[in-house]
């Protein structure tokens, strides 16, 4: 039986699912084949993408105590290497999104029917005309959760999450998402806010609503500012491991120096394939189905 229950962005991670380049990447044909169709930024080196993935999956396992893999599914594409979005697992079990990227539509199947084969209960579904992805979906605490309202999540969505997750969840905070770069881009709201301590988060300050981002200083939290050539190498994606413990892309030197002055540890991968082309940082990758 797999543990589940994670309503929280910060808390140790006990256990976490992944998806291998190999599971959805396939081969470097099909990379060749479908890159474009995904909007990526290139097309992936396959071999590059194993040797990335090796670095990064080390990280993991070196501090998650349980850690499951995705195997290969005809419903999950190549971003299903991005664990993330297709679910949100509360303490009550999962809640699977029909994602807003139509390529992406049928992918919670095959994580749910993995998560099932585990012993996770399934919660509830967001059903169409509602989309949802799980980079929106944002713990403040264990009890309080932001959710972005943009091109990957809509208003219907957000309702059926909210009465699906009723006694579990006293307050819902929405934030509307930048237009930013069009509607194909990938914008999720921890494409902008990722929380690296109990009171400490790395923002994009630009892209942030002025309410959400004095609605955090007013909660306490520290915001440390992420600059534009960093945000646009995932330097806003991070994910905590456990309280002062982060996961980064290679690349951000100065938001890794900016954390590490704070006494955050950083950990970091190369992601120039895994990540970066295909807009998909440490967060994205995993899928932590129990922090405790």
């Amino acid at each position: 039986m797999m543990n589940y229950g994670c309503q929280s962005m910060v808390k140790k991670i006990d256990t976490i699912l992944i998806k291998r380049p190999e599971n959805a990447y396939v081969s470097q044909e099909n990379l060749a084949a479908n890159w474009e169709a995904f909007k990526y930024f290139g097309c992936p080196d396959f071999e590059q993408a194993k040797q990335e993935y090796d670095s990064f999956e080390a990280i993991i396992r070196a501090n998650v105590p349980n850690v499951y893999t995705l195997p290969y599914d005809p419903r999950g594409g190549l971003d299903s290497i991005y664990t993330h979005d297709p679910v949100k697992i509360t303490e009550k079990g999962a809640i699977y999104f029909p994602m807003g990227k139509d390529l992406r539509s049928k992918e919670f199947l095959a994580t749910e029917e993995f998560l099932k084969s585990q012993g996770v209960p399934t919660l509830g579904y967001i059903q169409p005309p509602g989309k949802m992805e799980g980079g929106d979906v944002l713990w403040i605490d264990e009890r309080t959760v932001a959710i972005g309202l943009g091109y990957r999540t809509n208003s219907e969505g957000i309702r059926q999450f909210k009465e699906l997750t009723k006694g579990l969840v006293d307050e819902y905070i929405i934030v509307p998402m930048p237009y930013a770069d069009g509607p194909e881009a990938c914008l999720h709201l921890m494409s902008i806010v990722s929380f690296v301590d109990t009171d400490k988060a790395v923002v994009y300050s630009k892209y942030m609503p002025v309410f959400f981002r004095n609605y955090l200083l007013e909660k306490g939290f520290e915001l440390i500012e992420c600059g534009d050539a960093e945000y646009d190498y995932l330097g806003t994606n991070l994910l905590a491991l456990e309280p002062k413990k982060c996961v980064l892309i290679q690349g951000c030197p100065e938001i890794q120096k900016k954390l590490e002055e704070k006494g955050i540890e950083v950990l970091t991968y190369k992601g120039q394939e895994i990540s970066y082309k295909g807009t998909g940082g440490p967060t994205c990758l995993t899928c932590p189905v129990c922090r405790k």
